[in-house]
């Protein structure tokens, strides 16, 4: 059986790996990034990308001016929010191509110079290679290579011998046997990235023309290896980035600075661990309710949109082990517009009794996703569902001591459109790969503590865990 339709034990298969690099090389990234003082542009497809760092904005809106105002301030680093994953094909293009042409023009004013990554999903959903073509024709760059790396250890996602893998309770599971590469819009097959590749072009690039860097030469060649490798690449070439482990992207993102000062360019489609390496930030501790300062007066508010198996079972166990109140959202009531008024004005009025007595409330999609024929219509079903969150969480009027949002569609789609969030500061994450936002001043609520929570992170009670510790300060 070939490797990429085996499921393997992940202990037994990481240890069988060369011993990783034995140098830590975040400080003479971290010196290499100030020195070369070019801001580092995330264009993330949901918010679920800002689950690696801390102390970076994030914009919502992409206009010339709010561009210009992050290229010149001191920090490394800022995210664009385009919610592409939620659109189609040619939404996601029209939208990567308008911040192209801005960021370049907001540079060109700030007198900046910038590289862009493009993140994405660490289970391969997303518009690729499509919006990452859009995005480069128009930044008008010549490429010498696309270098993708969906590696994600805080999620349990690891490329190993070009096979990308996803933990499930410490067995490694090639990603094209996962529900993931189901998903009604944005399906696969392969688990093979150089074949994913191939699938996702529609056979215009090969398997066999797509370059990799395998783990040994990463662990064994170490940056030098790395630079020599990227000087080689032209022409746009993708190139496939294996990890399993950060140590390994610290050898990888040395040596690429050191090939793009020698005058290689790149764009970049990684999942999040990429990001914090790459812009030179140093981890900090996950966050504490005391670091949050929460309000001690409202309950705070769960909405969960994601249906993937993953939330169900996160869902489930917070009803189980709480007595948090609660309501169901009937999909099929805000798919049939007969009564999809009365399902939201239903919902909106037991969030904001719950609040206001003090209690947290949770309310969630009915759990069984209803697919489209086809990708396009399962979009479709998603925005208008998306839509009545949008309308249920606009008619609360108490505001909450916190909100938290599940799935990343769910939670830029709030963020966005309910609270009217231009810009927020990223504090740091709440558990791995869950990251909190403070909302700014121009938000329905500023200052308001919002948790990102990825529909496909975390173990069963990781919900459970999140809700306890926003609760756990309240009654000091």
């Amino acid at each position: 059986m070939a490797l990429e339709n085996q499921r393997l034990p992940k202990n037994e298969l990481l240890d069988r790996l060369p011993d990783e690099w034995p140098l830590d090389l975040r400080p003479a990234i971290q010196k290499q990034v100030d020195a070369d003082r070019r801001k580092i542009v995330v264009l993330d497809d949901d918010p679920t990308g800002t689950q690696t760092i801390h102390g970076l904005p994030v914009l919502t809106e992409w206009s010339v001016q709010a561009l210009k105002a992050e290229f010149k301030n001191d920090l490394p680093a800022f995210y664009v929010l385009t919610n592409s994953r939620s659109f189609t094909l040619p939404i996601a293009r029209k939208i990567n191509a308008q911040i192209g042409r801005n960021l370049s023009e907001a540079a060109q004013q700030a007198g900046c110079e910038f590289e862009v990554i493009s993140r994405s999903d660490s289970t391969l959903r997303g518009h690729f290679p499509g919006e990452v073509e859009a995005l480069e024709n128009a930044l008008a760059q010549r490429n010498d290579g696309w270098i993708i790396n969906p590696f994600f250890l805080e999620g349990g996602r690891y490329t190993i011998n070009n096979v990308h893998y996803v933990d499930e309770g410490g067995v490694l599971v090639p990603a094209g046997l996962t529900e993931f590469a189901r998903d009604g819009a944005f399906g696969y097959s392969a688990s093979n990235m150089c074949r994913w590749v191939e699938e996702k072009t529609d056979g215009r690039i090969a398997a066999q023309d797509v370059a990799t860097v395998s783990i040994k030469d990463l662990r064994r060649g170490g940056p030098e290896s790395v630079t020599s490798f990227l000087m080689r690449l032209e022409s746009g070439r993708i190139c496939i980035i294996n990890s399993a482990a950060y140590r390994d992207l610290e050898v990888f993102v040395l040596g690429l600075l050191a090939a793009e000062a020698r005058g290689k360019k790149f764009i970049f489609r990684t999942a999040a661990s990429f990001v914090p390496v790459r812009a030179g930030l140093t981890p900090r501790p996950l966050l504490t309710p005391t670091d949050l300062k929460l309000k001690h007066s409202a309950g705070g508010l769960i909405v969960a949109g994601s249906y993937v198996p993953r939330t169900t079972e996160q869902v489930n166990c917070l009803l189980a082990k709480s007595d948090i109140m609660h309501t169901e959202i009937r999909v099929k009531s805000l798919l049939d517009n007969r009564i999809r008024a009365d399902e939201i004005e239903r919902i909106a009025d037991k969030a904001d009794r719950a609040l206001k007595k003090g209690k947290d409330f949770l309310t969630f999609t009915s759990r069984q996703p209803l697919p489209g024929k086809d990708a396009g219509k399962s979009l479709e079903i998603g925005q208008k569902v998306s839509e009545g969150l949008i309308e249920i969480v606009k008619r609360i009027s108490t505001t909450p001591r916190y909100i938290l949002a599940k799935g990343g569609i769910t939670s830029s789609d709030i963020a966005t459109r309910a609270l009217n969030v231009k810009k927020a500061f990223v504090s740091g994450q709440i558990l791995p790969g869950i990251p909190v936002w403070q909302l700014g001043a121009e938000s329905r609520f500023p200052g308001l503590t919002y948790v990102v929570f990825p529909g496909n992170v975390g173990d069963k009670n990781a919900l459970v865990d999140v809700v306890n510790q926003l609760k756990s300060d309240t009654r000091k």
